[in-house]
């Protein structure tokens, strides 16, 4: 009996110990789990980039980004679910929400005005995570680009790029739709050296998604030597040597920024045509960004009369929708 007292006594007070080690096996299996399932949703833009029903994706999205920031909170520092999740509410943000409030600015200014602010939040919401994703690498980023910008983007290196696109998609984003909000449009700056340290690092990260972005965000830089036209153009071609063709955004990009602006009329319709000329199905991982800036060709076509009324009108035209900063983030590029 004492034998066997002894032997449970040891075997209590072994217990905590082995408690402890179970708990932590736990937890390293959940967080494993919880990575390995990070890593799939990281790596599922494909499979959303290439459905051919807007519709759907519109509906499934919402369920997706909740996800993955479920899974942000029990992995937090998980760098592929950070830049999926500033991505996906960038892409969602611009495809399902700007894009309605654009269309119902004409019937319902209320909702219009109603939208375009959750549109923002959405971007907002997108900054932060590339932003998070980006201090995965570089601790306090945040802070020292509000103190430091130039010296903050100078630690980033070409495996930042994604990050620093996205992060200055959404940035962007979110100021060309809050001229009324001065708090905010003062951070351009901020969008306009993480976007420049991308270009500097990888000029053609994401099939131009870069240039794509710069081809509406010249037309409001401020201080740049040169024509912000001429600047614009070079970006649109890049993009479309880049893409072949192939994708629909920089034709709307520079029919909506550049051809509205100095209200070139015959421009803007040749170029909504092109992108409605472009095969969505020519290639499969830009099907759906295709088939959702063409329906925005369309709807631009639809208001010509509106965004052209005086056919004698100067380069100095009259723009009546905000300069698309974010036509370009329907990119599904590549994540770090």
């Amino acid at each position: 009996m004492r034998t066997t007292g002894s032997t449970l006594r040891r075997s209590t007070r072994l217990l905590p110990g082995a408690l402890i080690i179970l708990v932590t096996a736990s937890c390293s299996v959940n967080r494993f789990a919880v990575n390995k399932l990070g890593n799939a949703l990281a790596e599922s833009g494909t499979t959303f980039a290439a459905d051919d029903d807007p519709a759907l994706i519109e509906a499934a999205t919402p369920f997706s980004l909740k996800l993955m920031e479920s899974l942000l909170a029990a992995s937090p520092q998980h760098r592929g679910l950070l830049f999926a999740t500033a991505s996906g509410f960038t892409q969602y943000a611009y495809a399902f929400v700007q894009q309605d409030a654009d269309r119902l600015e004409d019937e319902d200014v209320g909702r219009a005005a109603e939208a375009r602010t959750r549109a923002r939040h959405l971007y907002l919401r997108a900054r932060d995570y590339g932003l998070r994703g980006i201090e995965t690498r570089h601790p306090r980023f945040s802070a020292l680009l509000r103190t430091d910008p130039r010296g903050a983007v100078a630690q980033a290196t070409i495996q930042d790029v994604p990050l620093l696109y996205w992060t200055a998609a959404a940035w962007g984003a979110a100021i060309a739709i809050s001229k009324d909000q001065p708090e905010l449009v003062a951070d351009q700056g901020l969008v306009e050296v993480l976007i420049d340290r991308a270009l500097a690092l990888d000029a053609d990260y994401g099939d131009g998604a870069i240039h794509g972005f710069l081809i509406s965000y010249e037309l409001s830089r401020q201080g740049a030597a040169g024509d912000p036209n001429v600047r614009a153009r070079r970006h649109f071609e890049r993009v479309v040597e880049l893409t072949h063709g192939q994708l629909a955004s920089p034709y709307v990009a520079l029919a909506e920024g550049v051809s509205v602006s100095r209200q070139d009329r015959r421009e803007f319709e040749s170029l909504l045509r092109q992108a409605l000329a472009v095969d969505p199905n020519a290639r499969p991982e830009w099907r759906l960004a295709n088939l959702i800036l063409q329906r925005r060709a369309r709807w631009l076509l639809s208001r010509t009369d509106q965004l052209f009324l005086d056919p004698g009108a100067s380069s100095s035209g009259r723009t009546a929708v905000p300069v698309p900063l974010a036509t370009a983030v329907l990119s599904f590029a590549r994540q770090p």
